[in-house]
């Protein structure tokens, strides 16, 4: 018999939810909560609207912002050493995938010590993280729900992926008003980040059952109103849709983990410090290129979430249907450009495909890649 664990936080959905956050981490026991947000989080007014809930249930707090849309071990340390100051006892992070990244990273180090770089990997931090709450404004990274903390090397120029079960936050607070603040080109990017979420997951040779039905219901979702919260900021039946299908693909990867896109991607995004999920659009059709051998009947089932008609195909004819299907999708949304576009240099391939080969995400890809490959696959993306 396989075993297999399957680790979610407790989870609050639906729109005005924000409002339950005094009320959950009273629950958590704090009495004096750090909140990381970023500066454009901050200026559409939720933080502000977190903290008049925060101080309602009775609680003090803290507010951290000074982070970037990559975040970087400089700024978690930077936090670190503000929560030490501010005699907080549990965190809450509000906004987008970096404020909770970085919540997370500074609850590792202010608990576990030392840097950003010791908990690199899979399974390296050993003491309790203060209580973390997770309330997301974008459709896209699935922090608020992942094992999963990202973190730029700023000496390395690479993303670093920190792995433990223990960096599940213990309350998500998933309110779809939040979404309607993003402007276009990030609801795209996000968006397309959650897609690269459920694909990977759903094709990880770590997936279960479990993994298997939050990927495919996120792709489903994604291909039915990614377009449709893209064209129209203010339409809440898509935001909503959206912020489930991030919540469904974060589920699936936390506990499938991922896959050679993001494996390549965290490469990219340390080199250019650009938006993780443009570097996800160049680069998935060319992974799900390489990946199509290895598992055409998964691909198949993809095409179908897609809405594609996969009667009577052949699963290898059917599996090359998903991949147009996310080109078709990618084109719709504004993001179909090449790495080059992104300003990668092709000089600096052969170092971004030796860091790959070391990047955790790789380890469940559904075929085994080279370093020979990934240089093929970067210079096909660029």
């Amino acid at each position: 018999m396989n075993i297999s664990k399957f680790v979610t936080p407790e989870i609050i959905f639906g729109c005005g939810s924000l409002s339950q956050v005094g009320e959950s981490a009273r629950r958590l026991g704090a009495s004096k909560v750090f909140v990381v947000s970023d500066e454009g989080v901050i200026g559409a007014g939720w933080v502000e609207k977190a903290l008049h809930y925060l101080h309602a249930a009775g609680l003090k707090t803290s507010v951290f912002s000074a982070l970037t849309t990559n975040p970087k071990d400089l700024e978690v340390t930077e936090g670190a050493a503000c929560y030490l100051a501010s005699g907080c006892d549990a965190i809450a992070a509000v906004g987008g995938g970096s404020p909770t990244d970085v919540a997370k990273a500074v609850a590792i180090l202010v608990t576990n010590g030392g840097s950003t770089r010791d908990y690199e990997g899979i399974n390296r931090i050993h003491r309790p993280l203060p209580p973390m709450l997770s309330v997301p404004s974008t459709a896209g990274a699935g922090s608020e729900v992942s094992q999963f903390a990202i973190i730029i090397d700023t000496e390395r120029r690479l993303k670093m992926s920190i792995i433990s079960k223990s960096l599940v936050p213990d309350i998500a607070i998933v309110d779809p008003e939040l979404l309607c603040t993003k402007d276009a080109r990030l609801a795209a990017a996000t968006g397309v980040d959650a897609l690269t979420h459920g694909i990977e997951s759903y094709v990880s040779l770590a997936g279960t059952h479990l993994t298997e039905i939050h990927a495919l219901k996120a792709i489903e979702l994604i291909a039915r109103y990614l377009r449709r919260a893209v064209a129209d900021r203010d339409d809440l039946e898509a935001n909503t849709h959206m912020a489930m299908a991030s919540l469904s693909a974060g589920i699936a990867f936390s506990n499938a983990i991922l896959g050679a896109t993001h494996a390549m991607a965290h490469q990219v995004d340390g080199q250019l410090d650009q938006h993780h999920g443009e570097s996800n659009a160049a680069l998935l059709p060319h992974v799900m290129e390489f990946n199509l051998p290895a598992c055409p009947e998964r691909f198949q089932k993809i095409a179908s979430a897609f809405g594609k008609d996969v009667r009577g195909l052949a699963p290898e004819r059917a599996a090359v249907l998903a991949i147009t299907a996310v080109r078709e999708l990618l084109a719709d949304v504004g993001l179909d450009q090449g790495l080059a576009a992104l300003g990668l240099n092709e000089a600096v391939i052969p170092e971004l495909s030796r860091n790959a080969l070391r990047d955790a995400c790789l380890v469940t890809n559904p075929r085994e890649a080279s370093r020979a490959d990934l240089e093929d696959l970067f210079r096909r993306a660029l």
